[in-house]
């Protein structure tokens, strides 16, 4: 671009990214029955997450209003409380509800994240309308017109974390929640092709939330609630495209100096493996059994295999050798002390600890009385992880996208376990069969761990027939998780 270009100040058309996400946005169209059964096991087993999550205070304080008094009677609801809230308040509620155990789906590629985050967005926003129209004599959105904005935004999630890596420049992947979410909650509230432009560049204007709070030392429970943010600040660019005429931006991403590229992206374009469609619903993976980042899930099965050999020789063990992805060793290989809660579920080693000595691992394990065991750490400080590069390339393999680990324990009479590896969890495509029962007993359970008996019996009938759930007014559903 020549010196004259940089000057100008004509508007150039809009970056051709958000384009496609607009054209995806208006004209796509979702043929896939395995998409929609999958998003609706995925509907799910997010509430199932948001329920659980309801037993923990530190959760708690985050869903109310954001001061006191600050309610909209009339407006979304949060699942599982009483609040009725601003769509944007309650899209960071129910976001952080849905990621505070670490326990709903996952997506693992260049980059990683949880496309279920967006229900915070989708969620707010479709019960705010909902119960809109059901006060204005108008037709609110079906469970199955939900399902459909959340393949999409799992999409646009997925598919720029395929070949685009936020991490390795420092910033934290609920970027693309808030990107997926502000196109989504756009489009629900009736935005054109160029307001979703207009919204979606705004989120790139907003740039990314630094890493800082996920790693040590600096681990700790922002984490938590970190797409719940996004989620707000998607539907606070969705309502000011669509509600207040706000003006794009159109090449927020390609402006030299000051474009998002140049800032924050060394410069360099995305790239794409393949065009928007329902990809990434369809292979999406969920944490069923265990509440653990997901790269550690396949580690986590393989120590509770050995729990019953290895547990009665605690004080006899060497050492325990623990195989994963590159990315496993990167980002959740952690040795000395742990913080907090959120230190802990983003520890191998201590998420291999827990199986191997108790035979379990639940999001209870986290808390400090677990931790002040002492042979958790004694056990953390005889672990070796190293990266197995057959596990880096399935990780990476489209055809595959496996998540490995091996774990072997060494004892100091110089026998050992067998190695136990295990290429893909129970919640991988490839285990739908098996995983899906035990996805729909960790709902039921979730249920009834928080909601009264007839809220729960309810529950289970209007989930029963997909047909009949699909057809359900969005808040009619939602309005069988208030208290």
């Amino acid at each position: 671009m020549s010196a004259h270009d940089i000057r100008s100040a004509k508007r150039p058309d809009p970056d051709q990214p958000m384009v496609d996400i607009a054209n995806y946005m208006a004209d796509y169209r979702i043929d896939s029955t395995e998409a929609y059964d999958t998003a609706r096991y995925m509907l799910l087993d997010s509430l199932a997450t948001a329920m659980m999550a309801m037993k923990f205070p530190e959760c708690v304080k985050h869903l109310g209003p954001v001061v006191p008094g600050a309610t909209l009677p009339g407006g979304a609801r949060v699942p599982g409380t009483s609040h009725e809230l601003d769509p944007v308040q309650a899209a960071f509620a129910i976001g952080t509800q849905i990621r505070w155990l670490d326990f709903n789906d996952t997506w693992l590629a260049a980059e990683w994240g949880h496309p279920s985050d967006n229900l915070g967005a989708i969620l707010a926003v479709a019960d705010y309308l909902g119960r809109k129209a059901e006060r204005e004599g108008g037709k609110a959105l079906s469970v199955r017109d939900v399902l459909s904005y959340a393949i999409k935004a799992h999409e646009i999630q997925g598919c720029y974390a395929l070949l685009n890596s936020f991490n390795r420049v420092g910033q934290d992947h609920v970027i693309l929640v808030r990107l997926a979410s502000t196109a989504v909650a756009t489009a629900m509230l009736g935005g054109s092709r160029e307001q979703i432009i207009t919204a979606v560049s705004h989120s790139w204007i907003d740039n990314g939330a630094l890493r800082t709070y996920r790693h040590a030392p600096n681990a700790g429970p922002r984490k938590s609630w970190a797409a719940g943010d996004a989620c707000r600040r998607a539907v606070t660019h969705a309502i000011n495209a669509v509600y207040r005429g706000v003006v794009d931006y159109p090449s927020a991403l390609t402006a030299k100096t000051w474009g998002y590229y140049d800032v924050a992206f060394k410069g360099k374009p995305f790239e794409f493996e393949r065009p928007f469609g329902s990809y990434v619903m369809e292979n999406v993976l969920f944490k069923i059994s265990f509440p653990a980042e997901f790269h550690a899930q396949t580690a986590v099965e393989c120590a509770m295999q050995l729990h019953a050999e290895v547990a009665g020789k605690l004080d006899q063990i060497e050492k325990v050798v623990i195989e994963t992805q590159e990315a496993g060793c990167r980002i959740i290989d952690k040795t000395g002390p742990l913080a907090n809660y959120a230190d802990r579920d983003h520890c191998i080693q201590y998420m291999v600890a827990v199986p191997l000595i108790f035979g379990r691992l639940t999001a209870d394990d986290y808390n400090d009385d677990v931790a002040a065991d002492s042979r958790i750490d004694a056990l953390r400080e005889k672990m070796v992880v190293s990266e197995n590069p057959q596990f880096t390339k399935d990780y990476f393999d489209p055809e595959k996208r496996y998540i490995g680990n091996a774990v072997q324990v060494f004892f100091k009479d110089g026998t050992s376990t067998g190695k136990v590896s295990i290429d893909y969890p129970i919640g991988h495509r490839k285990r739908r069969a098996e995983g899906i029962p035990v996805l729909l007993k960790k709902f039921e359970a979730a249920m009834r761990g928080h909601l009264p008996s007839h809220r729960v019996k309810a529950i289970l009938e209007a989930t029963a027939d997909p047909a009949k759930l699909d057809a359900m007014p969005i808040q009619a559903f939602l309005g069988l998780f208030t208290l």
